[in-house]
């Protein structure tokens, strides 16, 4: 099966993207503060972006945002 036919093959560990190093993007910023906030929990700044999509996956499954799981 192609990664078109199940596009979960395509997700990458954030630990191996090339960019993960990168400060978070501003789309990364505004769903983890939607997120924190409804998580009850802050948010540290400086933030990578692989940090950042770890964390949206943690707060996701928490407060039952999450669409689908690894």
């Amino acid at each position: 099966m192609s990664e078109r036919q199940n596009p979960e093959a395509a997700i990458k560990d954030p630990d191996e993207w090339v960019t993960g190093d990168e400060p978070t993007t501003a789309a990364q910023e505004s769903y983890l503060g939607t997120l924190a906030r409804e998580a009850g929990e802050e948010i540290p700044d400086g933030l990578t972006k692989a940090e950042a999509a770890k964390k949206i996956e943690e707060l996701q499954e928490r407060t039952g945002r999450g669409g689908t799981s690894r």
